[in-house]
């Protein structure tokens, strides 16, 4: 079949022209060809002689000769310069080849092919240079026909991949590629030859023949056309970028790490609790660094047992027979979906230190644990190849939340914890983990548990970037935690302390029915110095006392206990609420002295706050009478008091608030209040009225609306608050004490004033007999008789002005004996010879308690009696008796 020639061809290239030379030597035809060769038309070159019009001069003899010779029948090809006509010089160089003709009438002539030689040379230099840069190159380089087969193959390319270049035609890229990537290598071939759109740098990855390593390539595709422009294929250049995908994948790597460094200063330990911050390292690490993850934590490092540094794990700790000491699990993750977290079977303590079957465990030199776990768990029958992946320490039962459990002996679990050095763990055959890493969590050379970071299969394997990475992020998480443990241990001591100095139980007063409350701040915050207390006086009275320390922490704790007891020894001096504050005032300036300091007042400001550390406290201490129903208050910088009047209005006491405890200087003033029959009178502190989110006002305004809530109980009202309240709990500590005022009936008193005069002895005794008569109390009425006696004598004797007899009955019996006596009575041992003195040591010995306190206009002497239907005191034994004389 007769086909053209596409365009294109080799003869566009060469450019070959032809003319024919006459019997005469002239030319008689001329091709376009040598038109364009030449420059000289077919008009001007017919009839001419050649060597003539195109031959320099010096070449035309020999020229003259040699077309003789061929018009003679003689072939001949050879190299002869030309020269464009009406020039001297030559021109180009052509290479001819004279082929003997004969003409029509059997005449010799000549046909004569003309190529020019820079034509050819250029193709020469040209297809040097393809082969140079194709066979030469040092990448890989590859010819696809339209076919998408290989036509033609580089020796780098066959240096990679084997045999030699020829062997290589014919191919396809699934010959050389897996499945996957093959596809998408046809995929890029076929778009650049139907679009002619290059492909840079498209990424395959593959291995050459016999080897297991992936390599990765870098493609470049474009698409290749003939002279005309047709498509006749794709090149492809493959560059070998192994090296650089390393390099970029570690420097990733690195900033990966780098960034999860930072989250984790970021997000671990922004609390101090234990079992958050073990949750806070498993949000940083799964999914961004591992798939699975666990943390456990030594049980008494959660119970708050006391352990020497350096002891976490150590042999002798309880439980370590079987491996370790016990852990608990308190955080799981897990990045893998539809898939249980099975990371261990729990081990009570008590077990045997020998592994149970399939729970074997070996350790290389290097210190690395590994567990076949291909064993069958006795106890469920279950197949370890079928689960998702268990703990490569203990077997494949899943460890919750909680649990409370110990390592065996020979697992790497347990050498980690006791040498405190990571240890890798390959995943078990048939599990879907691939690999584990068992990190000790150590802080200050303390071992504080232990956290496992898996990764499952398909997931890139632990490297040693890896390893360095999990010990660093475990190890910051142990310094937060092992904070933590002493926070939390400080935070209890400290709440221990403050709650020891509380009032234990639900106090009691006489003619007063008292409520409490007390909130600590919670484990997030630290304990506050708010304390309250309920003290009984002589006479029944009662001191309410409420007060916060300014600060917070462990001093703060301290400095209350000290203030409480002050107030606690001062009341027992049955002082004026004013001087109470006084003395208080000189006891928290001196809290903050260096030891053996204690100075004067006016030392003690010379010294100046940079050597004395300032502790400054707000108090309210108030004295209620149930007799009169009267409270005395005085206040150092506190809130003021709140009372609910029995109509249920809700008032503010003004009572001058006064400077805070510590300040000095400033007296105090007293208040004193007449409180009506079942009104409430409400004591609190800040931390229940006062937060960041709404002014104090506010906060008054709504404890006094909470308050105004009739007809409930006591207790009940205390809850109403608070639930009411929006407290923002745990900002600070809430300390609350209520009082309803009841007041002790009038026939629960008995008041006479006696005469100065030695028959009011009697009349005491008298009085005293037939008021305990009227209160079904005859077995009191000796002692009482007596007592009486020694008190009126002693105020005859010693006392001035009118005397006052009080009796008291509530819980207990009070006996009180007034006069205007300064003088306090004061008890001794008398002498075996003396006549006297000791009527004092029997009033002490027959009473529960006796005492004397200072009043506006002189002095009152009183004692106790336990009521005969309470404990009661015992007779007096004669040896007690006799210890008088």
């Amino acid at each position: 079949m007769w086909q053209s020639s596409p365009p294109g061809s080799i003869y566009d290239y060469i450019r070959v022209a032809s003319f024919s030379i006459g019997p005469d030597g002239l030319v008689d035809q001329w091709s376009r060809r040598a038109v364009e060769l030449f420059g000289v038309t077919a008009e001007d070159a017919r009839g001419k002689d050649p060597v003539d019009a195109f031959m320099p001069p010096d070449l035309r003899e020999r020229g003259h000769r040699k077309v003789h010779e061929i018009l003679d029948g003689k072939e001949w090809t050879g190299l002869v310069p030309f020269r464009m006509p009406g020039q001297d010089r030559p021109h180009g160089l052509a290479e001819i080849y004279v082929m003997p003709s004969e003409t029509q009438s059997g005449e010799r002539a000549a046909l004569c092919i003309v190529v020019d030689v820079r034509a050819l040379r250029r193709i020469e230099t040209d297809l040097a240079a393809s082969q140079a840069i194709f066979g030469q190159s040092p990448f890989g380089f590859l010819l696809f026909g339209t076919d998408l087969t290989v036509k033609r193959a580089n020796r780098r390319f066959a240096t990679v991949f084997g045999g030699n270049a020829d062997d290589h035609r014919g191919r396809t890229v699934h010959d050389y590629l897996p499945r996957a990537e093959a596809d998408r290598m046809t995929a890029a071939l076929r778009k650049v030859l139907e679009t002619g759109e290059s492909v840079t740098d498209l990424e395959i990855v593959g291995a050459a023949p016999g080897a297991k390593d992936s390599r990765h390539w870098a493609i470049n595709l474009y698409r290749v056309h003939s002279g005309s422009g047709r498509p006749i294929g794709v090149a492809g250049l493959g560059i070998d970028v192994t090296r650089r995908y390393n390099a970029a994948r570690e420097a990733a790597s690195a900033r990966r790490n780098l960034a999860l460094l930072n989250e984790a200063g970021a997000r671990i330990g922004n609390t101090l609790d234990l079992e958050a911050t073990a949750r806070e390292l498993l949000d940083v690490t799964v999914p961004g660094f591992s798939d699975l993850a666990t943390v456990d934590l030594y049980q008494g490092l959660l119970t708050g047992d006391e352990a020497p540094p350096g002891r976490w794990g150590s042999p002798q700790d309880v439980g370590y027979g079987s491996g370790s000491a016990e852990l608990r699990r308190v955080a799981v993750a897990s990045a893998v979906p539809d898939n249980p977290v099975r990371v261990g079977k729990p081990r009570p303590s008590g077990d045997d230190a020998v592994p149970a079957p399939g729970e074997t465990a070996t350790q290389d030199e290097a210190g690395t644990g590994t567990n076949p776990g291909t064993g069958t768990d006795p106890g469920t029958g279950t197949d370890p190849g079928t689960t998702t992946g268990g703990d490569p320490c203990s077997g494949e039962r899943p460890i919750k939340v909680g649990a409370v459990h110990h390592y065996p002996f020979n697992s790497a679990c347990a050498g980690a914890l006791r040498t405190g050095r990571v240890r890798t763990v390959p995943g078990a055959e048939g599990s879907l983990v691939q690999s584990t890493l068992v990190v000790p969590m150590v802080a200050h050379d303390t071992v504080v548990g232990l956290a496992q970071f898996s990764r499952v299969k398909g997931s890139e394997p632990f490297g040693e970037r890896d390893r360095a990475l999990a010990v660093e992020l475990a190890a910051r998480a142990a310094v937060c935690i092992d904070n933590a443990r002493l926070y939390r241990r400080e935070h209890e001591r400290a709440l221990i302390l403050q709650r020891s100095l509380l009032p234990p139980g639900d106090p009691e007063a006489a003619g007063l029915d008292i409520a409490c409350r007390y909130l600590p701040g919670t484990v997030g915050s630290e304990v506050g110095g708010d304390w309250f207390d309920v003290i009984e006086l002589p006479g029944h009275r009662t001191a309410l006392v409420i007060g916060d320390v300014m600060g917070r922490g462990l001093r703060a704790a301290v400095a209350m206990g000290e203030l409480r007891t002050a107030v606690r020894t001062l009341a027992q001096l049955d002082l004026e609420p004013a001087e109470v504050l006084s003395h208080l005032d000189e006891i928290a300036r001196g809290l903050g002295a260096p030891a053996g300091a204690q100075q004067s007042g006016r030392a003690h400001k010379a010294r100046g706050p940079e050597l004395s550390e300032v502790y400054l406290a707000t108090c309210v201490y108030a004295v209620y009478d149930p007799v009169t129903r009267r409270c005395t208050f005085a206040n150092a910088g506190h809130l003021p008091p709140v009372l609910v009047e029995p109509d249920g209005e809700a008032l503010l006491l003004d009572v001058p608030p006064g400077m805070p405890l510590g300040v000095g200087g400033e007296p105090f003033e007293e208040v004193q209040v007449d409180l009506p029959e079942g009104a409430l009178l409400a004591l609190y502190t800040d931390g229940l009225v006062e937060s960041r989110d709404h002014p104090l006002d506010e906060g008054l305004s709504a404890f006094r609306s909470a308050l105004t809530n009739r007809g409930r109980p006591l207790e009940d009202v205390c809850d109403h608050v608070l639930n009411t309240l929006d407290t923002r709990h745990g900002e600070d500590d809430i300390a609350l004490l209520m009082a309803r005022i009841q007041g002790l009936p009038s026939e629960a008193v008995g008041d006479w004033r006696l005469p100065r005069e030695p028959r009011s002895v009697g009349r005491a005794r008298e009085l005293a007999r037939a008021q305990l008569t009227a209160w079904d109390l005859e077995p009191l009425v000796d002692t009482v008789e007596l007592l009486v006696s020694e008190l009126v004598t002693n105020a005859l004797r010693y006392g001035e002005g009118e005397i006052r007899l009080r009796l008291l009955r509530d819980r207990t019996l009070v006996c009180e004996v007034w006069d205007a006596g300064l003088v306090q009575p004061r008890r001794r041992r008398a002498k075996d010879t003396d006549e006297g003195g000791r009527g004092l040591q029997l009033v002490g010995l027959l009473s529960a308690a006796w005492g004397s306190r200072r009043t506006p206009r002189g002095k009152t002497v009183w004692f106790e009696l336990q009521l005969p239907d309470g404990d009661g005191n015992a007779e007096p034994t004669v040896d007690q008796l006799l210890s008088m004389f």
